[in-house]
């Protein structure tokens, strides 16, 4: 494979933005290129110095570092294994598929695990000696130092309490009173044990490959959430990204779309028209759109397009427009030209570290998504767990520190307080329900609808499980293998569970969901063998 970077004396971020695309699918080899820029999603996974599935959007390149592709040979411009993206326009179908003759089922079998994996082992073979890890004891967790955490560790340092505070990015300024630990993301979060006055016990890595064992006798929970994906033909083509994608990829100094289209109509497509504006060419919603992104859009004379079906990205190796339909089925599709789709419809809490605590979860209809059962204070039904921020319900920055400073506040309170109750359920519905139900009706047109890119499991599967039969999500997972990939359904469970609900005629809540298992992000099992097994107490 052709080496992708060689950085030069400065070290840094390698520029993500340039050489698309930058890996293939495992699957279909399909070109894909970075899609969330913030390390969740498998669109820029890279061999780095012969370590395979590195993020570049959170890898910092060092002098003399040596990046090459993933999934693709000879190249990622031109894969060899992309004609099977060709011969198979409807899918490889691998459970009932491939079984004659019988004398070619071998290299069958050779063929389908091929199309199975993500990378190749490392080299060497042998990895290096795991980096050693630690083990902490604290009276207070906080995960989390966005607006809701800072807001919460602030408030129990006005106490008197000295918390210890994980963040998955770095931590630019220190808040005095805490321990702060930057590039550090807690995968994992057991239920807490019944006795002992530190009752739950987290995992976290670190960005170094090692890993730290924290025992606490509180856990706040403010990770907040990340922008969601869509169902579209083509929506993992080089091009679209989600709105955070847009934010981190491409700076507003040198962007490299100049004609991008972008969907929602909401605060999110502000916050992007804001900063975005000269770079876009039209605002397209799924429903209505609100007064201020209509407003921002008339100075900047962008035409707008509510109540619209985006139903493919077009262009193969990049997005070189999109088609288009109006809702209600009474007007032809058209096309749009355009060099980027930006995502910008919907944000979505991240449950996994709830779920994994054992607490109560319920479906938020306006959220399209699963989140704990949270009280008026950020209390969930785990004693001693609590939620803040994007977790709790919290939409806008104010809401978030007012949710961060009532679940410090409740953390605070003696005694054991009061369990929170889920909401009963309702008739409220998202607003996707109605637009997917429109686009399966008039179908999204030629192309293939990836609905899990990290497996390249298409939405054709998942019809066709539903039309055989199989109901609920994780028998669905089970069977098409939606939701099974390092994203752990990020970027499709949430509208998997729309569909299916449709399909089902039933509530999502009925659709159910996944078993959630640790880790929250992959992690290399060497960081947990360097765990020490001694406990070091923070200041």
């Amino acid at each position: 494979m052709e080496p992708v970077l060689v950085p030069g004396p400065t070290a840094g971020r390698p520029d993500l933005r340039r050489l698309p695309p930058r890996t293939r699918s495992t699957r279909y080899h399909r070109p894909r290129a970075p899609f969330c820029g913030v390390g969740y999603c498998t669109n820029c996974l890279v061999r780095v110095n012969g370590v395979p599935n590195v993020r570049s959007c959170r890898y910092d390149a060092a002098p003399g570092d040596v990046m090459t592709v993933e999934n693709a040979w000879p190249s990622a411009r031109f894969d060899i294994l992309g004609v099977f993206d060709v011969l198979f326009p409807h899918g490889i179908d691998t459970l009932r598929g491939f079984r004659r003759p019988a004398f070619a089922v071998p290299w069958y079998q050779r063929v389908v695990r091929r199309l199975a994996g993500t990378g190749a082992f490392p080299t060497p073979s042998l990895p290096p000696r795991p980096a050693p890890g630690r083990s902490m004891e604290t009276d207070v967790l906080v995960l989390g130092a966005g607006t809701a955490g800072r807001a919460a560790v602030e408030t129990f340092v006005a106490e008197g309490v000295r918390p210890l505070v994980l963040e998955r990015e770095p931590v630019p300024t220190p808040i005095a009173g805490a321990e702060c630990l930057g590039r550090t993301t807690a995968v994992f979060l057991p239920p807490p044990r019944e006795s002992g006055p530190r009752p739950f016990e987290l995992i976290a890595s670190v960005s170094d490959g090692s890993a730290i064992d924290v025992r606490a006798r509180t856990v706040v929970v403010a990770v907040g959430g990340y922008d969601a994906s869509l169902w579209f033909a083509g929506s993992d083509r080089p091009g679209v990204v989600t709105a955070e994608g847009a934010e981190r990829l491409h700076p507003a100094v040198r962007p490299d779309f100049s004609h991008a289209v972008v969907f929602g109509g909401g605060p999110r497509a502000f916050q992007i028209l804001e900063r975005f504006g000269a770079q876009t060419d039209a605002v397209v919603a799924p429903g209505s759109i609100d007064p201020d992104v209509a407003r921002k859009a008339s100075e900047l004379d962008i035409p707008l397009f509510p109540r619209t079906l985006l139903l493919a990205a077009v262009g193969r190796r990049a997005v070189r427009g999109v088609r288009l339909a109006r809702r209600g089925g009474d007007q032809p599709p058209f096309r749009l030209e355009a060099d980027a789709v930006i995502l910008a419809h919907r944000r979505l809490p991240h449950p996994q570290l709830f779920f994994q605590a054992g607490a109560q979860m319920e479906w938020r209809p306006g959220v399209g998504a699963y989140g704990p059962v949270v009280g008026g204070a950020g209390a969930t039904t785990v004693p001693g767990l609590f939620a803040a921020g994007e977790s709790a319900g919290a939409a806008s920055p104010d809401r978030a520190r007012e949710s961060g400073i009532a679940a410090a506040t409740s953390a605070l309170a003696p005694g054991p307080g009061s369990r929170p109750t889920p909401s009963p359920p309702s008739d409220e519905h998202n607003e996707l329900e109605g637009y997917y139900q429109e686009l399966l009706t008039a179908g999204p047109g030629p192309g293939k609808v990836v609905i899990c890119p990290c497996e390249d499991v298409l939405l054709g599967e998942l019809l066709e499980a539903t039309e055989r039969g199989y109901r609920g999500i994780e028998v669905i997972k089970r069977y098409t293998g939606v939701g099974t990939g390092l994203c752990q359904g990020r970027y499709c469970l949430p509208d998997a569970l729309l569909v299916l609900a449709l399909r089902e005629h039933r509530t999502p809540r009925e659709v159910g969901y996944i078993t959630q298992r640790p880790p929250v992000v992959p992690t290399p099992l060497g960081a947990f063998a360097g765990l020490p097994d001694e406990v070091e107490a923070t200041p």
